[in-house]
């Protein structure tokens, strides 16, 4: 992916890209931050080191399709949005997840990854429904996905286990009107 999108906001030019290896530093940087993993599955690592940037990067960069992208200010990786596709009867449809660094969060910058993204992968995949599940206590999360277009399916309780406690999480979906 050569960019999604670029867009002028108050903290810059954003964009939606594919990883590369000089980003290492940058999303140590802003995936360091224990608030972002409190909202993320647990494989985030929490301390984010420079080499779990390493070897997120390099796993992003050999699957294909491209599947997992940068989240971008001025060139500089701040945030990810990905994709975990599914297979068999589900192979039409696919989990989103996605992350800003903290400085940038209510710029409406992950929204427009998440807009971005989504089309992308509905283009580049073929995909018919995508879907993500944010823990119900992430109010910020859940709007940027409905400003995104997804809508709210379901809530899911007590379906998770993260920080030691049982958590509820809500299943938003985007699904394409043919």
């Amino acid at each position: 992916m050569k960019g999604c999108f670029f867009v002028e906001t108050d903290c810059g030019i954003c964009g939606l890209r594919s990883w590369h290896p000089e980003d290492v530093g940058s999303l140590a940087m802003h995936a360091n931050n224990r608030k972002i993993w409190l909202n993320l599955r647990d494989q985030f690592p929490s301390p984010y080191r420079q080499a779990d940037a390493r070897k997120w990067i390099e796993t992003a960069m050999s699957v294909r399709p491209e599947t997992s992208f940068a989240i971008t200010v001025s060139g500089k990786a701040v945030g990810g949005v990905g994709f975990r596709l599914q297979t068999d009867v589900e192979r039409f449809s696919a989990e989103v997840g996605y992350w800003l660094g903290e400085e940038f969060w209510g710029r409406g910058i992950c929204t427009a990854a998440l807009k971005a993204a989504t089309q992308h992968a509905i283009r580049a995949v073929g995909l018919n429904r995508i879907f993500a599940l944010p823990f119900e206590r992430n109010i910020a999360s859940m709007r940027v996905l409905e400003k995104a277009g997804y809508f709210r399916e379901c809530q899911l309780r007590k379906s998770a286990y993260k920080n030691d406690q049982f958590l509820d999480q809500v299943l938003y979906v985007y699904v394409v009107q043919k």
